[in-house]
């Protein structure tokens, strides 16, 4: 397996009614259980910079304004075996001390502990990416003799 791949499935999920979500510098991600069947017909989900909303059988699952602001028009959505929605959102400040507490405004927080893992790992990702973008500019000198 490559360090990005083990980099990616390292996120610390916060888990909610629907399903979670989880962070990584650059992306947020959610994963929404729904009725085993359900057709992309049936999800209506609208991705605002600010705000969130997602439909699904008619019924909401939740609306609000974003912890934190997204790339409005990279935001995706994919409904997966008729049983699970991913939605990815692009955060605008990529910057490893942008943790989002929680999805929404005061909605779908993490608890401190859970918080303080999302945090070490958005650390630990920046850390990686410094030693390896470091590692790709590496200078070897040979001494005389």
């Amino acid at each position: 397996m490559s360090v990005h791949f083990e980099e990616r499935s390292g996120v610390i999920p916060c888990n909610t009614p629907w399903g979670n979500w989880s962070q990584t510098m650059e992306e947020v991600f959610i994963e929404v259980n729904v009725p085993r069947g359900t057709s992309g017909k049936e999800v209506k989900c609208n991705l605002g910079s600010k705000q969130i909303e997602l439909h699904v059988k008619g019924q909401q699952v939740f609306k609000g304004k974003l912890f934190g602001i997204t790339v409005a028009d990279e935001g995706t959505w994919t409904l997966e075996d008729k049983c699970l929605i991913r939605i990815v959102l692009m955060k605008t400040n990529r910057e490893a001390g942008n943790c989002w507490s929680s999805l929404l405004e005061g909605e779908y927080c993490a608890d401190a502990w859970l918080q303080d893992q999302m945090q070490r790992k958005l650390t630990l990702e920046r850390f990686q990416r410094e030693v390896s973008h470091g590692n790709t500019t590496s200078h070897f000198h040979r001494g005389d003799q």
